[in-house]
């Protein structure tokens, strides 16, 4: 798998950087990764050569590039506080962060590797701007991983018409089970909406660079359901 190329977002206030993997074949469908807090980092870099070695060209923007470029935190106790100070400082630019996160699915379509539909995917924060994105854009399909906030944000849910799947622990301290059933009560008769709790698991449970969050099982049983999702909905021509 070769290295990412950094391709960039024109805003009216700079440009952010977008972290671009092309698969082996040189083209394929496109994919908006959107970042946990920690960053564009070793965790979120792993997780787009999954994508690109499934056959997408994969796009993660530098989501917090108005507060820190290329932010990188480590996976640590205090590498997740530094992180949360820094989400404290995103939080009241949150519809700005959509925008750029928006802008750069519009610039995946551009990149001349991307050959039939686009899709976005997104992990804890990633995945409530995925959620977003898919409610402010027209990407072809949506995964979000435990995107905190969602269950306050379901009122966009008619907005989104797009096939999208939901991943969630059923132990997170950060989400609890009663949001998660609120999100499974809305979606109930959309069609192509599923929703999947990995019993035991916590959040994120798909991070194998944070001890601390990791969970084997649930990570294993969750991308199987992501990748069927996606070639289903996301076909590679």
């Amino acid at each position: 798998m070769s290295e990412p190329r950094t391709d960039h977002v024109t805003t009216s206030e700079g440009d952010m950087d977008l972290f671009v993997w092309v698969p082996a074949a040189g083209s394929g469908p496109g994919i908006l990764l959107l970042q946990e807090i920690f960053g564009v980092g070793p965790y979120l870099r792993a997780v787009a050569e999954r994508l690109a070695g499934l056959g997408y060209v994969v796009a993660a923007p530098d989501v917090f590039w108005r507060i820190r470029r290329n932010w990188e935190a480590e996976h640590s106790e205090a590498g997740l506080g530094a992180s949360l100070d820094l989400m404290g400082q995103f939080v009241p630019q949150f519809a700005t962060g959509v925008a750029d996160c928006v802008a750069a699915f519009e610039r995946l379509g551009e990149l001349p590797e991307v050959a039939g539909g686009r899709g976005v995917m997104g992990f804890c924060l990633g995945g409530l701007l995925a959620y977003h994105v898919a409610a402010t854009a027209s990407p072809d399909v949506t995964v979000s991983y435990y995107g905190s906030g969602i269950a306050g944000s379901l009122g966009l849910l008619p907005q989104i018409t797009c096939p999208i799947q939901f991943h969630f622990g059923g132990q997170d301290p950060y989400i609890p089970m009663d949001q998660i059933d609120a999100i499974a009560k809305a979606i109930d008769g959309k069609d192509a909406a599923e929703l999947h709790v990995q019993v035991g698991a916590g959040h994120a449970f798909d991070n194998h660079e944070a001890a601390m969050f990791w969970n084997e099982p649930a990570a294993a049983a969750a991308w199987a359901l992501t990748s069927n999702f996606l070639a289903t909905h996301l076909p590679l021509a």
